[in-house]
């Protein structure tokens, strides 16, 4: 039975993150015409955190400090542009999120980055690990734009009331 070369699993995981992305772009582009619930907001972090169990297996596993600067990287530097980018405004007693003209330009710049981080960082660890950081990486940044959404949403509500 013939074996799958790593540069095969290489090339299908960078274009599963990419049409990952872009289907998230898309989707994200399209919400801004509903309004914006806290359901709405806490549901994708919870739904994302079960991406922890792909850390039972043991080829995922790297060194803590390892998860904790990748946790880092995506909470304080890949969260600001998309913190910065979203804005919530109240029409009709609906909160609804502002388009922004940059959102999509913020998220393709995001995913060009980590597209080179990848690149960069699958050199020195496997795969699997990789996976497992930029999952670090984006659970970070989910849970702190996420976080911040929350207390924008409450402002507006209490500001509304």
């Amino acid at each position: 039975m013939a074996q799958i070369s790593p540069s095969y699993l290489q090339i299908g995981a960078t274009l599963g993150m990419l049409i990952m992305a872009l289907l998230a772009i898309f989707i994200r582009l399209k919400a801004s015409h509903r309004p914006v619930t806290i359901r709405k907001i806490l549901i994708p972090p919870l739904g994302m955190s079960t991406g922890f169990l792909m850390f039972v297996v043991p080829q995922t596993h790297f060194p803590l400090w390892w998860a904790l600067i990748a946790f880092l990287v995506g909470w304080f530097i890949f969260s600001y542009p998309l913190i910065r980018s979203t804005r919530f405004e109240k029409v009709n007693e609906e909160i609804f999120a502002t388009r922004s003209r940059s959102f999509a330009f913020i998220l393709l710049g995001l995913l060009a980055v980590r597209l080179i981080l990848h690149e960069v960082i699958q050199q020195y660890v496997t795969i699997p690990q990789t996976g497992g950081l930029f999952f670090l990486l984006a659970f970070g940044m989910i849970v702190r734009w996420r976080v911040y959404m929350y207390k924008h949403y409450k402002e507006v509500v209490a500001a509304s009331a």
